[in-house]
């Protein structure tokens, strides 16, 4: 039997900031949230490194800049210590926010969201209640999942929870053949991502070829941090990792990161092809949206790209890989035992428009192969 989330006790939550105004809001937007338990706070590091090795909460939300011990070394203590928890950074939006989150992230903490800075204290609590409430779910899907692993049982999927009510999930008879689009190298691939997708880039785009097919890449982050990732995966691939612009060429050995707040698309000319960014709407609540750009893919190389979806939160991602694999696309999915969230991944294969599935060193490796195929061809 699944084992169901109201089962759990709630998610104890400890809240760390050097802000006692910051900590009253904070507190008082989880004290609305469901099934949410804050059992304290603690305004630097080394108090709440204390508190987190009496208590063992299973959250805490964290502030960057914090007296005696800031987040960043909290995180590194936890890590050395291997103290297992989530840890949700509330971070600032500039240059050295984003820097210290890139590093927090690298260190462990499970996601991110921005400090308010509207003089409306009740506009701050209503913006962190819908930033950090999705996170939180997030962190209990975790935690559910993790208990129902312990247990020896296999969380229920919605797949399986709508069999036998005309919910299951499609076949991919359903879709053309991929197969031809496997055997040979992709003339562009696309990537999405979101919820631990900076440590997930950081694995694999390292492992690529400097002969890689053009990619094109949508990670959730707000601007200035898309900015900071792709500087960050730059300094450590063999390909060139920049922040898109618009018009920007896409050519072979180069990844453009979706920039933060904004959409993404591929146009194709004769002579060409460059990306085009533009201030159309949020999709499923996202800009840049995996399946804005996904969708654009699938219009200018139909069979001739693949569609890679690694972990994150929620379901962006799944109409685009639809609109690819009815052009014939290939799509790739990380798994579930290596990703931080299987919310997108499990979206993909659920609709069944997955054709392989595995960690990001196989990912790496089917697409590395892919070039040793094209080239013998």
């Amino acid at each position: 039997m699944p084992l169901p989330p109201h089962n759990l006790p709630p998610l104890r939550v400890l809240v760390v900031d050097d802000s006692a105004l910051y900590r009253k809001v904070v507190r008082a937007v989880l004290e609305q949230l469901p099934n949410v338990e804050v059992i304290g706070h603690a305004q630097n590091g080394r108090l709440a490194l204390d508190r987190i090795i009496a208590d063992r909460p299973d959250v805490i939300t964290l502030d960057m800049e914090m007296p005696e011990l800031d987040g960043l070394g909290l995180l590194r203590e936890l890590r050395d210590r291997k103290i297992q928890l989530s840890a949700i950074m509330i971070s600032t939006l500039t240059a050295a926010g984003a820097q210290a989150t890139s590093q927090a992230l690298q260190l462990g903490a499970f996601d991110f969201v921005l400090k308010p800075t509207s003089p409306d204290i009740h506009a701050n609590e209503r913006q962190l209640f819908a930033d950090l409430g999705p996170r939180l779910d997030a962190c209990r899907l975790v935690r559910r999942d993790g208990a129902a692993s312990r247990a020896g049982v296999r969380p229920s999927s919605p797949a399986a929870r709508g069999a036998g009510q005309g919910n299951s999930a499609p076949s991919r008879s359903q879709f053309p053949s991929s197969a031809a689009a496997l055997r040979r190298a992709p003339e562009l691939i696309g990537i999405g991502v979101s919820t631990g997708g900076p440590v997930a880039l950081n694995k694999l785009l390292p492992l690529l070829s400097p002969q890689t097919p053009p990619m094109v890449i949508v990670q959730h982050m707000p601007p200035i941090f898309t900015k900071t990732l792709a500087d960050d995966l730059n300094r450590r691939c063999q390909i060139e990792v920049l922040e898109g612009y618009n018009g920007m060429t896409v050519q072979r050995g180069r990844a453009i990161l979706a920039p933060g707040g904004k959409q993404m698309r591929i146009v194709r000319e004769e002579r060409r092809t460059y990306i085009q960014i533009t201030d159309d709407p949020p999709e499923r609540n996202c800009r840049p949206a995996v399946d804005f750009l996904f969708r654009s893919i699938a219009a200018e190389y139909g069979p001739k790209a693949w569609g890679a979806i690694l972990t994150g939160m929620g379901d962006d991602g799944t109409l685009g890989c639809r609109a690819m694999k009815e052009r014939g696309a290939a799509i790739l999915a990380q798994d579930e035992a290596t990703c931080v969230v299987y919310g997108m991944p499990r979206a993909v294969a659920e609709a069944g428009l997955v054709d392989v599935v595995g960690p990001l060193e196989t990912i790496a490796a089917r697409i590395n192969e892919s070039l040793l195929v094209g080239a013998s061809a």
